[in-house]
């Protein structure tokens, strides 16, 4: 599991899985708050908004929506643990 903070970590996540060679699914998964683009042989790619001042300040990421982003990656780490 990777969690992606803003679109650029998101866009950075999937650019570095493509130099690894790892196929990106089509079309492009493209980034929001909460969403999930699993990549064949690879991670699961979470998304959140970046935790910047900007964002919490003016509502856009609020704590609830950090710790709900948080408990899924929990959820996904756990997963991932138990397939091993």
């Amino acid at each position: 599991m990777v969690l992606a903070l803003g679109s650029i970590g998101w866009g950075a996540a999937l650019h570095h899985f493509t130099r690894r060679g790892l196929a990106i699914p089509r079309p492009r998964p493209q980034f929001e708050h909460g969403a999930e683009a699993p990549i064949p042989e690879g991670p699961v790619l979470l998304g959140c908004y970046h935790v910047s001042q900007q964002n919490t300040n003016t509502g856009k990421l609020t704590p609830r929506m950090i710790d709900q982003i948080l408990r899924r990656a929990k959820s996904l780490l756990g997963s991932d643990m138990n397939k091993g």
